[in-house]
């Protein structure tokens, strides 16, 4: 396993990063399974996990706290606030009062006292990023978070978060947390650069493409979008959309690739995004042990020039072959307010 240095932070993390999104009700329900999968990860020579308040509703966070019972200061473990954690207002966000309450809460179902990273999950156009940054700078000097970051932010809205805090005098995000994938190329435009520039860590997610990239979907194969991955978002694997039908003839170009190389798609995929300059640690989120193994053995690949060469031929760099987030997009393309003038304005010009 090779390890690489967290943004500046002097503290070293495993190039693959186990992700936990996928332990507890929403993937699999079995606790002491999760548990013997972390710490089959962590025998392999992963030291990162990274989790979620939200994932599986605290459940994740639970299991993986189960897991470090004994083995935590030989772990940097990461997770993140801000979508709802239950009904009713102020219970989500990036406010002040939101992450106070809830890092205890994390810091709870993960039975420790102290996070390595504690994340943004996602923009919140309601909080100043003023607000957001000084609560995250007091847990910091409180000593329950060691170093703080941001997950899915556009290029924009990070360099506004450094600026921000220069100007304050605020603790600044330390890493950004992405989707990259070989079918999800978009970030290596302007966020990926834009991490490089100011020295932050990226961790990316999704480098299977959200199971796209796993090789069970094939062209010419029957897709079921009843289970697995296809049954909670089916419109990402359905055939019978255009932009579906494309991701599938890339696919089997890239599966020729995997085959020259004497691998499967799968590891060419966890491979893939570690090459980037700017990308410290990828995050791989199994589900079962066979998944994991299947996982690490696309650690110890390295893709020779050449092959970056044949992937850039098939999906050009800064390409997005599909909406890689599709938990979140910004509010000024959700809100149609955001983007219309009101009739007397449209009337005046």
């Amino acid at each position: 396993m090779r390890y690489r240095v967290l943004g500046g932070t002097g503290i070293e993390v495993s190039v693959h990063c186990l992700g936990a999104m996928m332990f507890g009700a929403v993937g699999n329900p079995d606790h002491d399974d999760c548990v013997r999968i972390i710490h089959a990860a962590l025998d392999g020579g992963i030291n990162f996990l990274d989790t979620a308040d939200m994932y599986s509703a605290g459940e994740s966070e639970e299991i993986v706290g189960k897991a470090l019972r004994g083995r935590r200061d030989d772990v940097v473990l990461a997770t993140k606030v801000h979508f709802p954690m239950g009904e009713g207002p102020n219970r989500g966000g990036n406010s002040r009062r939101w992450i106070i309450k809830e890092v205890e809460e994390s810091l709870r179902r993960l039975g420790t006292d102290w996070i390595d990273l504690y994340q943004v999950h996602r923009p919140d156009p309601a909080t100043d990023i003023e607000e957001t940054l000084s609560a995250l700078t007091d847990l910091v000097h409180q000593g329950k978070v060691r170093a703080f970051g941001c997950s899915t932010f556009p290029a924009e809205e990070i360099v506004e978060a450094h600026q921000v805090a220069e100007r304050r005098g605020l603790l600044r995000f330390r890493t950004e947390q992405p989707p990259y994938s070989l079918l999800a190329r978009g970030v290596e435009r302007s966020v990926l650069p834009v991490c490089d520039r100011y020295g932050m860590g990226v961790l990316t997610w999704s480098p299977l493409a959200s199971g796209f990239l796993t090789g069970r979907y094939r062209k010419g194969r029957a897709i079921d979008l009843t289970s697995g991955r296809a049954a909670l978002t089916p419109a990402r694997f359905d055939p019978a959309i255009p932009q579906n039908v494309a991701k599938l003839d890339v696919v089997e170009k890239l599966v020729e690739v995997a085959d020259d190389l004497g691998r499967t798609l799968p590891e060419l995929a966890v491979a893939f995004p570690v090459t980037h300059p700017a990308v410290t640690s990828v995050i791989t989120g199994p589900r079962t042990m066979e998944q994991l193994e299947s996982l690490l053995k696309g650690a110890s690949l390295v893709l020779e020039d050449d092959v970056l060469d044949r992937i850039d031929e098939i999906v050009p760099p800064g390409t997005d072959l599909y909406q890689a987030d599709g938990a979140w997009r910004p509010v000024s393309l959700t809100d149609p307010a955001r983007r219309r003038r009101p009739l007397a304005g449209r009337a005046a010009a």
